[in-house]
């Protein structure tokens, strides 16, 4: 299925953003890299997340040497940015070749956030979507060209005012693609709860109505899930939200992740919101017991025989709701009694002439 065949049939989609933390996985556990990528995804299936996403990129291509540090520091505490990148851009085409037929093979969606021309090239017949990161956001002649290959793309708008977020929809648009999905991101790393600014959602929701909206998290998980349960109620079906085994590795992205353990109470969290949301057509089907015996009947205050011309204070409104209704009471007033009646009897229409 596509991510859009799943979020119509599922109601979301969950991405676990394992970026490159598969790389202090395997020093932890004394396997390669590889192994540890497949781990990952493994687990991650196991868990119930749709989609797997790396992120591919070379220390050269994607930062300056004097690139200064924008995360916090008391978690990672790497203060250049070209020597935390470099920790971690071995991969090349052949090992997300790899990957990518692994997950196929497994039945789980794989892609990877390009940083540079030639990776967004080699990737293409690889993965069926395309995550542009929010450090990218401003960087149109990138976006043109990861959209002209007509592939669904991932926006996330960390950081960016909306004056960007349109601009970027727009150059995207003149490649003629419109398989769009804005998410709102925050870029800080932890996120602060009180800085998620979930209402976020709603105004893109209604600054790019045709677009689905999504949400990039990077706050702490907290133990029921309710930051990404609360994003996915707001309507934010399609998420990301960085992935590892082990939360408590220090640096790069694990203090902020979730694991396989907190993608299961979010599935289930998730599953039982969508079990309550239902359908957005009103269905009184399943309420037909309570139509019948909780609403209220036109019922005499009194006994009467037949022959009686009916006044109004003959008449009162009981339960259940198996007579004539209150609302024809008008209609009924002045009607005459075929035969004799008990008080408390619930008037039917072949009662009266």
């Amino acid at each position: 299925m596509t991510l859009f065949e799943t979020i119509k049939k599922q109601g979301y989609y969950v991405i676990g953003e394992i970026g490159v933390n598969y790389y202090d996985i395997a020093q932890q556990r004394n396997i390669t890299p590889m192994q540890a990528a497949k781990l990952m995804i493994d687990q991650a299936i196991d868990s119930g997340m749709d989609a797997v996403k790396f992120q591919t990129y070379k220390a050269e291509t994607i930062a300056s040497k004097f690139s200064p540090s924008y995360w916090d520091t008391s978690e990672e505490s790497t203060t250049s940015q070209y020597e935390l990148f470099k920790k971690f851009d071995s991969f090349a085409y052949e090992e997300y070749k790899e990957l990518s037929h692994y997950c196929k093979d497994k039945g789980i969606d794989f892609f990877s956030t390009a940083f540079d021309f030639e990776s967004a090239d080699y990737l293409e017949d690889l993965m069926p979507v395309y995550k542009i990161s929010s450090s990218d956001l401003t960087n149109l002649p990138f976006i043109a060209h990861q959209a002209s290959k007509q592939k669904p793309v991932l926006l996330s708008t960390g950081a960016s005012t909306l004056e960007e977020i349109h601009q970027a929809v727009e150059t995207i648009e003149k490649t003629g693609n419109k398989q769009i999905i804005l998410l709102h991101c925050v870029l800080e790393y932890p996120t602060p709860y009180e800085h998620a600014n979930l209402n976020v959602i709603r105004s893109l929701k209604e600054e790019f109505p045709n677009y689905i909206i999504g949400y990039s998290d990077h706050t702490k998980p907290d133990t029921n899930m309710d930051v990404i349960k609360t994003a996915v109620a707001m309507g934010a079906p399609v998420i990301e939200k960085h992935y590892t085994l082990d939360k408590s590795l220090p640096g790069n992205d694990h203090y902020h992740a979730m694991d396989p353990e907190d993608m299961k109470v979010l599935k289930q969290g998730l599953d039982f919101q969508m079990q309550i949301s239902g359908s957005t057509e009103i269905d009184i089907e399943s309420q037909s017991a309570a139509r019948q015996n909780a609403r209220r009947s036109i019922v005499l205050t009194q006994a009467v025989k037949a022959g009686h011309q009916l006044r109004r204070e003959d008449l009162t409104f009981k339960r259940p709701g198996t007579g004539l209704s209150p609302e024809h009471v008008e209609e009924v007033i002045g009607k005459i009694i075929k035969e004799d009646l008990d008080e408390d009897t619930i008037l039917q229409a072949d009662m009266l002439s």
